[in-house]
This record gives structure tokens, sequence and C-alpha cells, in this order.
């Protein structure tokens, strides 16, 4: 995202605005973005769409704001507008909810969005302008499909003390808005009543083997994507997209994106109960259970065990 340098100050200090340029940037682990393209999926989320079922992202929708205002926050209900984002991808209520506050409030002082995503490992970007007293700046980019996940970022500085940051680069892990109460990518919409909250999405939370990001033997997921904003040494009104990217850098959303893939281990299930022992009379038998993989090692994670095992028996009914 970007904002011009130098209104009123110099060398882009406080009381000017500054150019910045985001980049957002999906990993390849974990990774579903709705648009109109198709997001890689590399570690298998459970339920997610593979390269012949599309997993996109919309584009981003946010704005350059003050503290008196706030698009999203973990632990507080989602607006009608975010809802209805991150639900069914509509951007209208969203950003007629930005213009209000703009216009009661002057807590707004510009909005902005990007192109979708049209594949998962994709990119894309925007501009906008941020103020001395607008320095703060919040997005949203809805998962699709999902029932009501999205990434985003809320209320990042772009302000350090009396000096715009040269560079942010934010890791963005999935949130969900707490309306809808499906567990994987493509499930039937089940609104939440009441409403939750925000809340992030972990890798063991929620806690529920059906849940696509359910992974507890993982300490944290990697990350769905990652912005970065850039500030550039522009005119006052010169701006570059902001971007998002499902791998890349720049000011737009790339494959280029180099992050390392996180080691997925084997899961396997219980063992079964023991077969049947089977055997001559007056000698040993052999008795056999089994168990089935649940998840495939990948990333080079921990190899599946052996599936089948045979113990000694004493026959019940020899032949």
């Amino acid at each position: 995202m970007l904002a011009s340098d130098g209104l009123g100050s110099g060398g882009g200090g406080q009381n000017g605005s500054q150019g910045q340029a985001t980049e957002l940037v999906p990993n390849s682990v974990p990774g579903q973005h709705e648009a109109t393209g198709c997001p890689h999926v590399t570690v298998g989320r459970r339920g997610a769409p593979t390269r012949g079922g599309c997993s996109c992202s919309n584009g981003p929708t946010g704005a350059a704001h003050s503290s008196d205002y706030s698009m999203w926050r973990e632990n507080q209900y989602a607006s009608n507008g975010l809802r209805d984002f991150a639900e069914r991808g509509e951007a209208w209520a969203l950003m007629k909810e930005i213009e209000a506050a703009g216009e009661k409030l002057q807590s707004v002082h510009e909005v902005f969005s990007a192109p979708a995503v049209p594949s998962g490992m994709g990119h894309t970007s925007s501009e906008f302008e941020v103020h001395a007293r607008h320095s703060l700046v919040s997005f949203v980019v809805r998962i699709v499909p999902s029932p009501d996940w999205f990434v985003g970022v809320d209320s990042l500085d772009l302000c350090d003390g009396n000096r715009w940051r040269e560079q942010v680069t934010v890791d963005l892990y999935p949130h969900d808005a707490g309306t809808d109460s499906g567990f994987t990518f493509s499930s039937p919409n089940f609104a939440t009543i009441p409403q939750d909250t925000v809340t992030e999405i972990t890798s063991s939370s929620p806690s529920h083997p059906a849940n696509s990001f359910y992974y507890p033997r993982l300490k944290a997921l990697p990350p769905i994507a990652r912005v970065t904003l850039v500030r550039l040494r522009q005119s006052p009104r010169a701006f570059v997209p902001p971007a998002i990217e499902l791998g890349g850098r720049g000011n737009e959303i790339g494959d280029s994106l180099s992050v390392p893939e996180t080691p997925l281990d084997c899961e396997v299930s219980l063992w079964s109960s023991w077969g049947l022992c089977e055997g001559l009379c007056g000698k040993l038998g052999a008795k056999t259970r089994t168990r089935y993989v649940r998840v495939q090692p990948a990333n080079h994670g921990a190899p599946c065990p052996e599936l089948a095992e045979e113990a000694e028996c004493v026959p019940d009914n020899c032949v």
C-alpha cells in the first residue's frame, strides 16, 4: 500500500503522508484464497480444494484510518459488512460502513481495494495514502471457499514515533468471523446463533477433527499469506496498489516468495481389535491387528509406522 511523501513536512515526518506499497503473500503450506482463481495447497488441509476444485481469495478491501475507527478486531463481534464480506465476498456493505465512519467521525482518510487473486500462488497490489492523523491501515481478504474465514491486518501503524516506517512485513493467519459454524472449506451455510466474536484459527482451535485447519501435533500453523508495505518516494498523490501475495515481493502478490514448508508427520488410527487366532491344534497360532493412515506425511515429516502387527496365540477352535 502506498502513501505519499512530505505533505507539509520535510523528509516524510509525522506531519506528512507517506508512500507505502503492500504485498500479501500466501504461503504454500496452508493456503486457500478466493477470487476467480485457485490457490495451491501443498500440505493437506482437511477438506481443502485441490487444483481441480478451486480455492481462491477475494482482493483486499481496506482503509487508511485513525484510532477512532476499527474495521475488525479479534475477540470483538464482526459488523454486518464484515459478515457479508467473509461469508459471501460482498464488499458493498463493508465499504459503506467505512465511508460512513469517514463522514461521521472523520476517522477514515482513504478507502482502497485491489483485484482478486486468480490462483493459489498469486499476487495482487494496490496503493493508498496515509496521513499523520490517519497513520493506521486495516484490510481483509476473504478465503474462498470457506464458511466465514479471512486473513487481514487490524490497525497496523505505519508511523514509528515521528518517522514513517520504510518497510513492514506481516505474516497473516486465518481468522473466523464468528458468523458461520462450518468446519470445512466447502461446508454448507450454518449460521452461528448467537453470533460469536472474531477469533484466530489455529492448529488446535476449533478443537474438532473435522476442522480443516486441525493439526494438534503442530505447535502453530504456518502463515497463510504475507503482506509487505513499502514506503514510496513519490509526489503527494502518487500511489502504488497494496499487494496481496500468494508468493511474491514488491508492490504485488507473486509466486516467487520462498517460504519454508512446515513438516507434517504421518498420523495413524488406533489399533483394531485382534483378529481370530488361526493355527493347528497342539501348535501356536497367529493373530493380527491393523491400523490405517489418517494423514499422509508431507514436507519431510515423520514417516508412517507399520500398519499391521502379528502375535502368537493359542487357537481356540483348532483344526
